[in-house]
């Protein structure tokens, strides 16, 4: 919303993070999606560690496990809101989410989703990719009794 402190901030610079959330964190998320940064300072208040960005000036919050650096590209008129169209021009993943051949296991991290003012730490898995199309396994047939 324009009216977001965060919204000038972006606006201004083109750039953002989006940090994503392990349930470590979340009174903190919550406290920020309360307050306004215009009247404090979250990440001071939060205790936040932040580290440089590799390619965009807002930092990077240490402690959530990936980061995605974005650049806008457009920003579009909603009416009450805008949206910002970006680019996601780097990826900051902890390397302990990584297996030995790169692939990356969200479900360890303990991430937190919002929905209907309640907040849930995700993980549970619900099924793989195709799953709601795969044929399903027949049972072997009966053999005939003794002949």
């Amino acid at each position: 919303r324009p009216s977001r402190h965060s919204y000038e901030l972006i606006r201004e610079s083109g750039e953002f993070v989006i940090n994503l959330t392990p349930a470590s964190l979340v009174k903190a998320a919550d406290y920020c999606g309360i307050y306004t940064g215009a009247k404090v300072d979250k990440f001071e208040k939060c205790g936040f560690e932040t580290v440089q960005s590799e390619t965009v000036l807002p930092p990077t919050i240490a402690a959530c496990p990936v980061a995605l650096e974005c650049r806008v590209t457009e920003v579009l008129p909603m009416g009450s809101h805008d949206v910002f169209v970006c680019d996601i021009v780097a990826v900051n993943v902890d390397e302990k989410l990584l297996d030995d051949k790169g692939k990356l296991h969200l479900e360890g991290c303990g991430l937190v989703g919002y929905t209907h003012g309640q907040y849930y730490k995700l993980g549970k898995s619900l099924g793989a990719f195709g799953f709601s199309h795969a044929k399903k396994k027949k049972a072997p047939k009966k053999q005939p009794k003794g002949k």
